[in-house]
């Protein structure tokens, strides 16, 4: 019997060489993990790619949520060079004005000397990264915690958005990120009447979809080397999948890793 393939799916934010936030990334550190990857023989593709018909025995997906514009400016031109796509998740009722984008989390952010690194990718850049073999896919509309809403937001944040990526692109949005990555079997069973195919949240419990609950690894700045590659090995990501990880995780901080 075939081995399942591995499929290894990466979770970035803003980039920036300036921005000293947990949620960017330098785009030189952004290289060298993403060099590191492609290394280790993944084969790089987007996200609905890798969970439903993965073209590799190792394959890897590059995704960032929020659309902060500095995925374009930034992140985009490192990709091209390593000859990597990417997934963008898109909020889809914040993105396209020249304001910072500003959801609980933010806050702080939003009212200092970093405020632009908050603004949002218009409908046309995201055209351009789809001309250049991205995915684009919905982050819901508002960016709310979906565990949170009754069945009607719910249902509002997740039918809304998809409809608003595929009247924009053009094109079906098959693709979801969970804000905050928090989502339970509710909200699962939501996205799939919604629609939507794939969807991705953190390492985690069983939550009655393979496809639609895909565990994603988040890498940061400071993920460099034996934080990196212990972040992307397969054995560490089955650890992360099984009931034991939770006390691990805790281990895990308390030294640092």
């Amino acid at each position: 019997m075939r081995a399942a393939p591995d499929v290894l799916v990466l979770c970035y934010h803003a980039v920036s060489p300036s921005w000293r936030s947990e949620l960017s990334i330098s785009p030189e550190r952004l290289e060298r993990q993403l060099s590191h990857v492609l290394a280790c023989g993944y084969q790089p593709t987007t996200f609905t790619r890798a969970v439903l018909d993965p073209p590799a025995p190792r394959t890897a997906a590059v995704t960032f949520d929020d659309a902060f514009r500095s995925v374009r400016d930034v992140a985009a031109p490192v990709l091209a060079r390593l000859g990597v796509p990417a997934t963008v998740f898109v909020p889809t009722a914040l993105i396209g004005g020249e304001t910072a984008m500003v959801w609980a989390g933010l806050e702080r952010w939003a009212r200092g000397p970093d405020a632009h690194e908050l603004i949002g990718l218009s409908w046309t850049q995201l055209a351009e990264l789809a001309q250049a073999g991205w995915e684009i896919g919905s982050h819901t509309r508002t960016h709310r915690r979906l565990p949170a809403l009754d069945d009607g937001a719910l249902s509002a944040e997740l039918v809304g958005s998809r409809a608003e990526c595929a009247a924009q692109m053009g094109r079906t949005c098959d693709a979801l990120a969970y804000p905050y990555g928090a989502a339970d079997a509710r909200v699962v069973a939501a996205a799939a009447t919604a629609g939507y195919r794939a969807a991705a949240s953190p390492p985690g419990p069983w939550l009655g979809s393979a496809t639609l609950a895909f565990p994603r690894i988040g890498l940061y700045e400071r993920d460099e080397r034996a934080r990196l590659r212990a972040k992307v090995s397969p054995a560490v990501r089955r650890l992360q999948r099984a009931a034991i990880w939770p006390p691990l995780a805790r281990v895990a901080r308390a030294v640092g890793l």
